[in-house]
């Protein structure tokens, strides 16, 4: 029979991930899990930016929806917080394919701002024909918008 959940062990195995924090079940529903996210590098690294991530009622056989719930200036996020993560697209998807690595990607995507995944074509321009005042607009839209960074070490 499928499995149409995901195990609880994935959901632990994101809480000791250093990547994340302050993971929660929302409405204790197991399919919808919220959480901060902790890029590493500049210009988002002064912030922490939450997340949700939907999993299908058919799960591991159809990928979950990852979106960004924190304001960000990046190409690979939309502004309705839809993330460009081709390992999350129904084409590309794989059932074995655990909950910490869909994170594991969207960290990789925000700590590496580039112009492969690109949902803000505009910003993907500026990035690569002005890099410098991407960079400072991506740090000015991190300071007034993203949460705060837990100062607390992970599990």
């Amino acid at each position: 029979r499928p499995l149409t959940r995901p195990r609880p062990q994935e959901l632990e195995e994101v809480r000791r991930w250093g990547g994340v924090r302050d993971l929660q079940l929302v409405d204790r529903d197991v399919l919808r899990w919220r959480g901060l996210l902790l890029p590493n590098n500049p210009p988002y690294n002064a912030g922490a930016f939450r997340f949700e991530v939907a999993f299908s009622p058919h799960h591991p056989f159809a990928p979950p929806r990852v979106t960004l719930l924190t304001s960000i200036h990046h190409p690979g996020v939309g502004l309705d917080g839809t993330v460009c993560q081709p390992l999350t697209s129904p084409e590309s998807w794989e059932p074995v394919t655990c909950a910490v690595h869909v994170l594991q990607d969207l960290l990789l995507l925000l700590d590496n701002p580039g112009t492969e995944r690109v949902l803000r074509p505009e910003l993907a321009r500026e990035l690569s024909e002005r890099p410098e005042a991407f960079l400072h607009q991506a740090e000015e839209h991190t300071r007034r918008y993203a949460e705060p960074r837990p100062n607390t070490p992970g599990p």
